[in-house]
């Protein structure tokens, strides 16, 4: 694999990365304003995690990553190093704005020597496929959840921005009528991601409920499966970055400062932001590592190319 192909792609996602900073650093700063007097509850409930929630948490943050390796590396033949390049990717999709980190990975497939001739199909067809298997889902929980919703007054309280949501819905069954000419893969291949999309669905799921049970085990598991759906129809909103911090919000707006729940989902929130916080700066520190690494290399080269 060509060396220069991660550090040009890392120096892209850096760029891009510091762009939703700003962005997160606001949302953090609206979570904070609605705990208003709460904000150390915050902490509080950090630290009184029990000691389940952690590798459950990162487990559940690493999904997403695991999943994208399994399907490109069947796709693309993509060595173990690509795992790197796959949690980049997540990571700009959730800290700058959705899809970008699909960018990322265009560029960084192209630069790569031997991962993909023409990986725009793949990362198209694979998008595709999650966002069908997504907006399913949604539709799902949505209808079993649909009185607890109208309780809350979600829609009224999320307002334009739900109508927005349903547009990809919408896209989702024009490709199920159009599939043929959209869709670049070989059948066979369109099974396996659509498999793979289908499984990683419902490990995000059930891993995001864990988290909340055993947190808050005194909850009803009815209530999580409505607030499964709310972070799922948050998901559907095109052009936001960083929807945990969305949902985080919009959990203390529906359910107030003071709810044991809305803040456990605050403060869960502004933790994943911490996990893609020290991604981005390990990330940072390898890259960093390794250029220092190849300058007295490329030093000795250009001597010796004068010699």
């Amino acid at each position: 694999m060509d060396d220069a192909a991660p550090n040009i792609a890392g120096k892209a996602s850096r760029r891009w990365v510091w762009l939703g900073g700003v962005l997160s650093a606001c949302l953090v700063s609206a979570i904070v304003l609605q705990l208003g007097g709460a904000g150390g509850e915050v902490l509080k409930t950090v630290r009184q995690l029990p000691n389940a929630v952690w590798p459950v948490l990162l487990l559940l943050y690493l999904t997403q990553t695991l999943f994208d390796y399994a399907i490109f590396r069947r796709l693309w033949t993509l060595p173990l190093t690509g795992l790197v390049a796959l949690l980049r990717k997540n990571v700009i999709n959730e800290a700058v704005l959705g899809y970008s980190g699909e960018a990322f990975l265009y560029v960084w497939a192209r630069r790569a020597a031997g991962v993909a001739a023409a990986p725009f199909a793949a990362i198209k067809d694979v998008n595709i496929i999650s966002a069908l298997l997504g907006n399913l889902l949604t539709l799902a929980l949505t209808a079993i959840s649909a009185t607890q919703l109208r309780e809350l007054d979600f829609a009224q309280r999320l307002g334009p921005a739900l109508w927005s949501g349903l547009v990809p819905v919408a896209i989702s069954v024009g490709l199920l009528v159009f599939g043929r000419r959209v869709f670049s893969l070989r059948p066979r291949e369109l099974v396996y991601v659509a498999a793979v999309c289908g499984l990683r669905l419902t490990v995000w799921a059930g891993l995001t409920v864990l988290v909340w049970r055993l947190a808050l085990p005194e909850v009803a598991a009815g209530q999580w499966v409505v607030l499964l759906a709310i972070r799922l129809l948050v998901s559907r909103i095109p052009l936001i970055s960083n929807k945990d911090l969305v949902f985080g919000n919009l959990m203390l707006l529906l359910l107030g400062g003071n709810s044991t729940v809305a803040v456990l989902l605050a403060a869960l929130a502004v933790m994943t932001l911490g996990l893609h916080l020290l991604v981005i700066v390990g990330l940072g520190a390898v890259d960093l590592v390794r250029g220092l690494s190849r300058e007295p290399r490329a030093l000795a080269l250009a001597e010796a190319s004068r010699d």
